[in-house]
């Protein structure tokens, strides 16, 4: 059931906008701050000079000659157009891929079209400041687009999901994902629609989810839960948070960051002023976090996350299984498949939350007899399109009996024979730090 916002909302402790700025954001150096970090590409470069990971800038148009001079054909077939002072998301526009046989036609999120005419325009309107604050003349840029992490693909859509941390004192005091929505368009931004979720701080699990001021148990649309998602690579989050303060000499703000697929954890963007959902989303008053580590002396990233971890983390490992129910696994698990009462296998198998349907090698289910074939569906995979039987079977994991239907493949050139999708893993919080080290012989 959903709860309102504004039921949870009375208690005492909760930071509101006057509080933060009066006290938090004025006595940082607030003129300063404004001065780098509501500047986009200044930002980037002073992340570059760091050795702090950005995406990349594919181009920069600062005048309408450079608009009617910029060279089309050399962007990717999918990037981000972005202008330099945005705030919330505005004037984003978040590029898929190519329209098939046009060459300079682009498709969005909504499946809508985008020509170069249409580009031309949107640029011509963040030039002249419409998405700014201020309202003075901006400067538009191109970026790459990022490819989303595996983990989070199930819970997002359309769009690459970010973690926000809030920064005081070079020390991580409150964290909250963000899933884009069909609503927001695949911008991670809770004004346009996408989910808040909050994070414990010392596991980088995620535990209560808000969309448009409302409480969530689900992921609009599904059956998956945004609670005890384990987040990759969690200190390095942290870290890179930290640097980014460090960097940019701000004492208070948000810091952006998105995981690559391929390049991994990046930070997006940093922010003077942000929003203050992220502590209903958390269930914990972000002014009292603030206060106890204010005067903290810290040297380095070690010390910064340690101390983040130990003073703001509120769930164990047991503590998620016991309230949520759910076991924690790994990227790799011991597996047993069972055909019959004395038809069954045990094996390493890979948790692929990026799988919907569990696969099974074909030389298991030969072996116990998992051959009474229900169905066939056609399916794209690494080797093309294939059509693969589908049969019923009971896997067996941490104890846990699932019935279900797997497909069957040959899986000869893979290194696991068995793979679990997210179709089978709802009972569990699937974490990809935790690994069992057994190589298929």
């Amino acid at each position: 059931m959903a709860i309102p916002l504004n039921y949870l909302l009375n208690s005492r402790g909760i930071l509101g906008i006057n509080a933060r700025n009066q006290h938090y954001i004025r006595p940082s150096g607030f003129k300063r701050a404004l001065r780098i970090i509501d500047n986009k590409l200044p930002t980037k470069r002073i992340m570059k000079k760091a050795g702090i990971p950005t995406p990349e800038t594919l181009g920069v148009i600062k005048s309408m000659r450079d608009l009617y001079r910029f060279a089309w054909g050399s962007l990717p077939p999918s990037f981000i157009l972005k202008p330099n002072r945005g705030y919330t998301g505005r004037g984003i526009i978040i590029v898929y891929g190519k329209k098939k046989n046009e060459r300079f036609a682009w498709v969005k999120a909504d499946r809508s079209v985008l020509r170069i005419r249409d580009l031309q325009t949107h640029i011509h309107s963040i030039l002249e400041g419409d998405y700014g604050k201020s309202g003075l003349s901006d400067i538009a840029y191109f970026e790459e687009r990022l490819k989303i992490a595996k983990v989070f693909k199930p819970y997002s859509s359309r769009g690459i999901p970010d973690i926000r941390i809030i920064m005081y004192n070079k020390i991580p005091v409150m964290a909250q994902l963000r899933l884009p929505t069909s609503h927001s368009e695949g911008k991670a931004n809770l004004h346009l629609g996408a989910i808040g979720v909050g994070v414990d701080m010392a596991t980088g699990i995620t535990t209560n989810a808000i969309l448009n001021n409302t409480f969530i148990e689900y992921i609009p649309g599904t059956r998956l839960s945004p609670r005890g998602i384990k987040i990759p690579n969690w200190s390095q989050i942290l870290s890179l948070a930290y640097q980014s303060q460090v960097a940019t000499r701000v004492n208070f703000l948000g810091v952006d960051i998105a995981i690559d697929r391929e390049k991994g954890p990046m930070v997006l963007e940093l922010n003077t002023r942000p929003g203050l959902a992220v502590q209903v989303a958390n269930l914990a008053p972000l002014g009292e976090r603030l206060e106890r580590v204010r005067g903290l002396k810290v040297g380095n990233a070690k010390r910064a996350v340690n101390i983040a971890q130990d003073l703001f983390g509120g769930e164990t490992e047991e503590e998620v299984e016991e309230v949520g129910g759910k076991k924690i696994i790994g990227a790799n698990e011991l597996v047993e498949i069972i055909a019959g009462e004395n038809k069954k296998i045990e094996t390493i198998a890979k948790i692929d939350t990026g799988a919907y349907r569990s696969v099974v090698a074909k030389t298991i289910a030969d072996a116990i007899g998992l051959d009474k074939i229900e169905r066939y569906k056609r399916v794209r995979s690494s080797l093309g399109e294939e059509e693969r039987p589908i049969v019923k079977a009971v896997l067996k994991i941490h104890g846990v009996a699932i019935e279900t239907e797997v497909f069957i493949a040959d899986r000869n050139e893979m290194k696991k024979d068995v793979i679990i999708g997210r179709k089978d893993l709802k009972q569990f919080v699937v974490d990809p730090t935790k690994n069992i080290l057994i190589k298929k012989t």
